[in-house]
């Protein structure tokens, strides 16, 4: 598969940031040059609002509109949406797909209707319909730090894990992909302790659903020892759910994102760590990517963001949190 990492990103910077005041005044001046529709998986998440300001900025110093909408995790909703951009005539379409296989039909429509389609953070694994260009964290790469994370804290004693997935989206099945990985060949050495997956559930990447599936790990796995958590709002719904059943001091936590949220839980020592990603990144890239293909320009089937592990020591170096009161 054909991988494009971007590990620095000040040419993009240039690109979408560099223009002088007269440019800026000229563009202001003139009229738009077309419309970007984004269909979100979800906008309760601030990963995915947070890619989409950033979206919504880069195109407009390129001199575009975007239109937001959110899928709801509905794919007939999503599919829906894009009819509509057709019916707009918009000049691209951006995706979260809400069903990384089922969308392919309204991806097809959007093809047909000569529509560039580019997707970002969750790729479109189907064979019906073409995206032009898929923008999003390694996935597969920070599932393995994820797993090494893993491995660090248990790997002494071993123990049992429960994995909060959300299976239906193909960024997903790449960090626990990514995670299982690490964690069989941590086993296949025959040092330390045993990791043993003990369930993976559904936790639907929002907190009141990984409070659910986290709840049904503990009853039926008293002797859990750990969390994976495919997303921070499902990790930190697992939390709450270890506190309820008073084993918070039991159960630790492993998440993913380095959302807000997700890095002050990990500040209050609430998450052991996450690969972090960068959402900001991601919204200017794909930006980059859809004027590239405008301007005819040769653009990679797929960009690649590495994510990066964050503990606490690296919380409390971070000026944008506050350290609780004890």
């Amino acid at each position: 598969m054909n991988r494009t990492i971007f590990t620095v990103l000040s040419a993009l910077a240039l690109t979408l940031c560099g223009c002088n005041k007269s440019e800026t005044s000229s563009q202001d001046s003139t009229e738009s040059k077309g419309v970007i529709g984004f269909s979100a998986l979800t906008l309760t998440n601030p990963f995915f609002k947070e890619i989409a300001d950033e979206m919504a900025a880069a195109a407009e110093l390129q001199g575009y509109e975007m239109i937001l909408v959110s899928g709801e995790r509905d794919v007939k909703k999503q599919a829906d949406q894009i009819d509509d951009f057709i019916v707009k005539g918009v000049t691209a379409i951006v995706l979260n797909p809400c069903d990384s296989k089922s969308i392919g039909p309204a991806i097809q429509k959007a093809n047909d209707a000569g529509i560039p389609v580019f997707t970002n953070d969750i790729k479109y694994d189907g064979s019906q319909g073409k995206v032009v260009c898929h923008v999003a964290t390694d996935n597969y790469q920070g599932g393995k730090l994820a797993g090494q994370a893993m491995v660090k804290l248990l790997g002494d004693s071993g123990g049992k894990v429960a994995i909060l997935h959300f299976p239906q989206v193909e960024s997903c099945q790449l960090r626990v992909k990514g995670y299982q990985e690490v964690i069989d060949a941590h086993n296949a050495t025959g040092k330390g302790g045993k990791i043993v997956t003990a369930t993976t559930l559904d936790g639907g990447g929002v907190r009141d659903e990984g409070y659910k599936a986290a709840k049904d790990a503990i009853e039926a796995h008293p002797d859990l020892a750990a969390v994976f958590a495919i997303n921070d709002p499902s990790a930190l719904g697992a939390r709450a759910a270890l506190e309820a059943a008073g084993k918070a001091d039991q159960v630790s936590i492993i998440g993913f994102d380095g959302q807000a949220i997700g890095k002050q839980a990990i500040l209050d020592g609430k998450i052991v760590c996450d690969p972090i990603q960068f959402p900001d990144r991601i919204g200017q890239a794909t930006i980059e990517m859809i004027i590239k293909h405008f301007n005819g320009e040769e653009v990679p089937a797929e960009v690649l963001i590495p994510s990066e592990l964050y503990y606490q020591d690296d919380a409390k170096k971070d000026p944008a949190l506050k350290i609780s009161e004890p």
